[in-house]
């Protein structure tokens, strides 16, 4: 639920009774994955989504039952149910549903709120709520922040919590939304239960090194795609807000002084669009041996594998100069800015997903990919 944390912290604080329905699982073709969430007041109005389409009627239903009977329920909807067609899901998925009241009584809400409060305002916090399990506990919740502080709980085992808390935690720390499977007792003690943890973390970086025509219009791609983003530019002629108005920053700095003191992360995109040497080597020097997402460099193959001599000279490794997206994007036949933008942004995408950049149409691949495998003992995560 944390996708529509505003509106839904907007409706927390006016009072308002609401229920969440929540992806929890999916399978096969599923539109949306864990966490997307359609939310309905007491009032009938709907937000959100948790299938593009397919189930929302049956699912807004489903939500005016629980805001009426306080029930939590956890419902499958998939191509093997005899009522597919009369909910829409003709797709090829399965997609398993929380369906959660939040009423002023809940127990749930302080946790729900705290959460959403802090998604609401940007800040980071995750939410982890009991999908399966004893009747009892189902939809209960507990939020956590960076610092491990909490709010709310189970009330069940005391290490319950705590194991939960710590499991949420490192799910935060990689923004990550998925399910885990643990004890009652807080260890493999106790009835099995599966746990939902939803992330909320700030929006990804993505920096973009070089305040040329190609930048401004990756800026707003990357706008687009949910990323704050940077513009620098050691040349304060081309550096300037006139020219960049849609980026969250603007920096006039040499790029491999403000890499070394900018705080970057495991989902920080580099794009770097100078192709000038002088900026470029030590700009890449350090961009490569950073633990960020993505690294990517703007230049001809004749730059590239003179970027690379260079590069090489100054002592990276073979596997750290493998992570260099270069030349950057992916095969358009882009021209103009608007569309070599577009297959960079194309890139960073497929990349970050697991997407082989081939069209669909005669592929036999998968059109939704399975995201990165994620520790022992934990299940169903996407980034």
């Amino acid at each position: 639920m944390l996708d529509i944390a505003e509106e839904l912290n907007r409706w927390a604080g006016q009072g308002r009774d609401f229920a969440v329905a929540t992806v929890v699982a999916v399978g096969g073709s599923a539109p949306r994955r864990p966490g997307a969430a359609l939310a309905v007041d007491v009032d009938g109005t709907a937000i959100g989504s948790v299938s593009g389409g397919c189930v929302e009627g049956a699912v807004y239903e489903l939500c005016r039952q629980a805001l009426r009977d306080g029930e939590t329920v956890l419902e499958r909807f998939g191509y093997s149910d005899e009522d597919a067609f009369a909910v829409g899901l003709t797709c090829g998925g399965v997609i398993d549903i929380l369906v959660t009241p939040v009423r002023a009584a809940d127990p749930a809400r302080p946790a729900v709120e705290s959460a959403l409060g802090a998604a609401a305002q940007g800040r980071a916090a995750a939410l982890a709520r009991i999908v399966r399990g004893p009747a009892g506990l189902l939809g209960r919740a507990l939020a956590v922040r960076p610092d491990g502080s909490r709010e709310g709980g189970f009330g069940a085992h005391p290490g319950l919590d705590r194991t939960v808390a710590a499991e949420a935690g490192a799910f935060l720390d990689t923004g990550r939304t998925g399910t885990l499977e643990i004890g009652a007792e807080g260890s493999r003690c106790g009835a099995p239960l599966t746990i939902l943890v939803e992330s909320s973390v700030p929006p990804p970086r993505m920096i973009v090194f070089g305040a040329i025509d190609f930048a401004a219009a990756l800026v707003r791609v990357g706008k687009f795609l949910g990323h704050h983003v940077t513009v620098c530019d050691a040349r304060p002629v081309f550096a300037t807000r006139a020219r960049f108005p849609d980026a969250d920053e603007v920096v006039i700095e040499w790029p491999h002084t403000y890499l070394e003191r900018t705080p970057v992360d495991g989902r920080t995109v580099l794009c770097v669009l100078t192709h000038d040497a002088k900026f470029d080597v030590p700009l890449l020097e350090l961009a490569l041996r950073l633990p960020v997402a993505y690294v990517g460099a703007m230049g001809s193959r004749r730059t590239h594998l003179d970027r690379g001599e260079r590069l090489r000279e100054a002592g990276l490794t073979e596997a750290e100069m493998a992570r260099l997206r270069s030349p950057i994007g992916l095969d358009l036949g882009a021209r103009t800015p608007e569309e070599t933008a577009l297959s960079i942004a194309a890139e960073i995408v497929a990349d970050r997903r697991g997407g082989t950049g081939v069209p669909l149409t005669g592929a036999h691949t998968p059109i939704h990919h399975d995201d990165t495998p994620v520790p022992a003992g934990r299940i169903g995560s996407v980034a």
